[in-house]
């Protein structure tokens, strides 16, 4: 697709609700080829239009519109103790967590060791963030975490 040079369509395992893998499904970003970010890959992720395909697990009943950001496996599926609770939820497209850190590529980039600020920092506040999402779930927080997501751009 474009300049993907691929059908387009990008496939990965991610651990959903109860710690089951279920197939994301999203929009290639990235060149077979060379690994990069395409030019149409790049204005694609900065608005999350490679998202869209995702609403196809929300009709599959495997995803929600809000929840925490399904991740790899790794993660969420290692969550101890009062943290599991997260893992209750039904991940979602969009949450508090992915509104706050929409630009994480970027952050991560300029981190000296990215995987280590990652582990250390983004992913414990996220945590943090769908556990409150949890224990303070309703419509009209939902309400305000899509329309945070069309706006806050």
């Amino acid at each position: 697709m474009f300049d993907t040079q691929s059908d387009g369509l990008f496939f990965q395992k991610r651990v959903g609700q109860y710690g089951k893998l279920f197939t994301i499904y999203k929009l290639k970003t990235m060149h077979p080829e060379t690994g990069n970010i395409s030019k149409i890959g790049f204005f694609f992720r900065k608005y999350k239009i490679d998202e869209l395909p995702q609403f196809l697990n929300v009709l599959k009943g495997e995803m929600s519109i809000v929840g925490p950001r399904p991740d790899i496996q790794g993660y969420y599926d290692k969550l101890e103790d009062e943290d599991r609770i997260v893992l209750e939820l039904k991940p979602g497209i969009t949450s508090e967590a992915s509104i706050k850190y929409y630009d994480e590529e970027e952050i991560l980039e300029k981190q000296s060791n990215p995987l280590e600020f990652n582990d250390s920092i983004i992913f414990p506040d996220k945590v943090k963030m769908n556990l409150d999402y949890f224990y303070n779930q309703n419509l009209f927080l939902d309400i305000k975490i899509i329309l945070k997501t069309i706006f806050n751009r």
